[in-house]
């Protein structure tokens, strides 16, 4: 059995190992593959893995004996579906392994937007401080969570960890999701997003990217939230029309917005979020806690023995 993982390096840069997979069979792992590079690297592989690196249909119909893909990930957009089924080739991905890591981070970028703290800490040490005649000063208007609105769009299992440490902080939660999930606990109301949009102080993404979702924030939505308020991404960058944001805040439209995720990630330079005011950036970083790591790996071993098992878990298209 030859495993062969395409694009390694982020997932385990060097500080976690490989050993479960060597375990089931033999294994290559590639830090990163070019699209040039993947009919080399895996015409003999049984059991491809990929993060990001991109499967189309040509790629995997020159793979000659794999049976299994399996991607390092919860999105699986990109490996073509459509044909994976057609040849019965069985694709898996790592659902809710990074739900705590990537609630934690959501908060990160929000207490950063409503506190200013990087910010506030470098005029320290730029001096500001000790030249100021008052025992203190703040250069943004600071906002206090407890109170305020938090829309939540996409209600799974990331959704879910936000709401809860929204509750911690007193926060009134609203969420919209696909169906409406039943007995939702105290503090936490279904909206449709339209009103979850026009009332939120903070809204914060965790749908999936899809035909519908792409592209969901846009000029008109964007129109609807109030001036103080906060976007935050941290699920997929193209539910963005990045200059469609870039514009609301340079005119002041929007009080701020914090991504973790961009339409095209490493992002062009002339991405415009990268100069737009009041909007920080983070390099796709929420998933990638040491724990969050080593909990994708463990479930992509799993995926694997059941597998050859004869019982595959996390398979895609969910049936």
């Amino acid at each position: 059995m030859k495993i062969v993982v395409l694009d390694g390096y982020t997932l385990n840069p060097g500080d976690l190992n490989w050993e479960k997979f060597s375990e089931i069979g033999e294994l290559k792992v590639y830090d990163r593959t070019s699209p040039q590079n993947i009919l080399e690297r895996t015409t003999d592989a049984n059991i491809v893995l990929t993060n990001k690196t991109v499967l189309t249909a040509e790629n995997i119909a020159a793979m000659n004996k794999v049976e299994y893909i399996g991607v390092l990930a919860t999105g699986v957009n990109v490996v073509d579906l459509e044909y994976t089924k057609k040849t019965g080739i069985t694709v898996t991905n790592v659902p809710g392994y990074s739900g705590s890591s990537s609630a934690q981070m959501v908060f990160a970028l929000i207490l950063e937007l409503t506190n200013r703290v990087g910010h506030h800490s470098q005029t320290v040490t730029d001096g500001k401080w000790s030249a100021s005649k008052d025992f203190c000063y703040w250069d943004y208007p600071l906002v206090e969570l407890e109170g305020i609105t938090l829309g939540i769009v996409g209600y799974g299992g990331i959704g879910k960890a936000v709401a809860r440490i929204g509750l911690a902080f007193g926060m009134n939660i609203l969420i919209y999701n696909r169906s409406v999930p039943p007995d939702l606990p105290d503090g936490i109301t279904y909206s449709d997003l339209d009103n979850l949009i026009h009332s939120s102080d903070i809204i914060s993404l965790h749908c999936p990217l899809t035909p519908q979702t792409k592209g969901m924030i846009n000029k008109e939505s964007l129109a609807q939230m109030k001036k103080t308020a906060y976007l935050i991404n941290t699920s997929r960058g193209p539910l963005i029309v990045e200059n469609d944001l870039a514009d609301f805040l340079n005119e002041g439209r929007i009080a701020g917005a914090a991504m973790d995720v961009l339409d095209v990630e490493p992002p062009d330079k002339n991405c415009p979020l990268l100069t737009a005011k009041n909007c920080y950036i983070t390099p796709h970083i929420a998933w990638a806690t040491i724990a969050s790591r080593e909990r994708l790996m463990s479930i992509a071993v799993e995926n694997i023995k059941s597998y050859l098992a004869g019982n595959p878990q996390n398979v895609v298209p969910r049936k």
